[in-house]
């Protein structure tokens, strides 16, 4: 597949933009990742990594890029005895999970809708 994409693209001035529009247009069907409190949740498989084939998975990068992050981070320290527990109800993480599983999917509306746009620019200035 990538070898086909890989010929598609070209190597024309347009050709980076087709490789980007097409590779995230090819991945756009997978499963988001979603934030949530595991105090909340009674179905352990919800943990459950399915490309890395790991049955308790949590994700997180960098505390400075995101909100979500930072808590994690808090709360994988706290675990470890690094830090204090968090004063915070796991009705509330849970809900500060929710608010940040809608800022992730409005951003990726936008990013869908962008290159929605861009590709019926592309097409219609082809044509």
């Amino acid at each position: 597949l990538q070898k086909s994409l890989s010929e598609t693209f070209g190597a024309d001035k347009y050709s980076r933009a087709r490789k980007e529009v097409l590779t995230y247009m090819f991945s756009r069907p997978m499963q988001m990742a979603l934030y949530f409190c595991t105090g909340v949740l009674d179905d352990e498989t919800l943990f459950h990594h399915y490309a890395l084939n790991v049955p308790f998975y949590t994700h997180f990068t960098s505390p400075i890029r995101r909100y979500a992050d930072i808590i994690v981070h808090r709360l994988l320290s706290a675990s470890l005895g690094a830090r204090s527990p968090i004063k915070m109800e796991k009705e509330a993480i849970q809900k500060q999970a929710d608010h940040c599983n809608d800022r992730k999917m409005a951003s990726k509306r936008v990013q869908e809708l962008s290159s929605d746009l861009f590709f019926s620019v592309f097409v219609r200035v082809r044509l």
